[in-house]
């Protein structure tokens, strides 16, 4: 008994400390506004099970035909947060990944399917009062790639009340030339899927209200500037991304209007390699503005 116990001693102290986060995926809520359930999975800090304090959130979203596990399974958000948090280069938070449905983080302008309400009216009080999360603006932070990453810039800058700070990876940006210019499979594929009757349009006729509502650019331009200057931007593009246009205007105009924020371009293009490297930078940039 008493080699058992050695032994076990001993195989104990040689095992590595590893974080004890814990990662639950595909949950599930059921929207009264969509009428069906909403997927999402969910990262929780080492600690968060056992104690009593409140955590900043983060709401981290999928890009086009992906769903709530990419970031698990392809994005190695849990590695990457845990190995951040263990060396306190980022403070712990809660991070969410709900479905983005392939809706473009909007609402369908038929008014049959309101994704964006859903989010905003049901599921955030709904995470917010299942997990301990902080519910003030500072302690709460959008990110995302692609589709993702213009949702999660739309709505930092739409709902400017609301949240404190954004991380945006190859954010799916285009400047209305692009609209204009883009191949029919391409425009009617992607933007219909939120406005059924743009569908066949070309063109001008494609840049409707609903279009507008979607650019990140024409918020940029339209919105207070004061109002946009309360939420923290990061935002990155690869040089051989196709929506490297799209960003880099972006960094223009927050520019000119003289709006801080943090761009940067580096080498390479839309895929997953490129939104591995971003995460750790994106979240070190939102942890800097919830720190107290």
């Amino acid at each position: 008994m008493r080699t058992y116990i050695l032994i076990v001693f001993i195989l104990t102290c040689c095992m590595p400390i590893n974080a004890q986060s814990k990662i639950e995926s595909s949950l599930s809520m059921t929207s009264e506004l969509l009428n069906t359930d909403v997927k999402y999975s969910v990262y929780l800090p080492d600690g968060f099970t056992t104690s009593k304090q409140t955590y900043p959130v983060l709401y981290l979203l999928n890009g086009f035909t992906g769903n709530e596990t990419d970031w698990l399974k392809i994005g190695l958000v849990k590695d990457v947060a845990d190995e951040l948090i263990k060396g306190q280069k980022i403070i712990p938070m809660v991070i969410i990944m709900p479905d983005g449905d392939d809706r473009l983080y909007m609402n369908k302008d038929d008014g049959t399917y309101p994704y964006e309400d859903m989010f905003m009216q049901e599921f955030m009080s709904f995470i917010e009062g299942k997990y301990r999360i902080k519910s003030e603006k500072k302690y709460r932070g959008l990110s995302g790639l692609s589709m993702g990453g213009s949702g999660s810039l739309r709505w930092a800058l739409k709902y400017h009340n609301l949240f404190g700070a954004c991380a945006a990876f190859s954010a799916g940006i285009s400047t209305e030339e692009e609209i204009v210019r883009e191949s029919p499979d391409s425009f009617d594929s992607y933007f219909g899927r939120v406005s059924p009757s743009i569908v066949g349009k070309t063109g001008t006729a494609r840049l409707t209200e609903t279009m507008k509502d979607y650019d990140v650019l024409h918020l940029v331009n339209t919105k207070d500037v004061d109002l946009l200057k309360s939420v923290h931007l990061y935002f990155d593009c690869g040089d051989d991304d196709f929506l490297t246009v799209g960003n880099s205007q972006l960094h223009i105009d927050l520019t000119k209007k003289g709006i801080s924020h943090e761009f940067r371009m580096r080498d390479g293009g839309h895929t997953w390699n490129f939104w591995r490297d971003s995460l750790p930078d994106g979240l070190q940039f939102i942890s800097n503005t919830m720190r107290d």
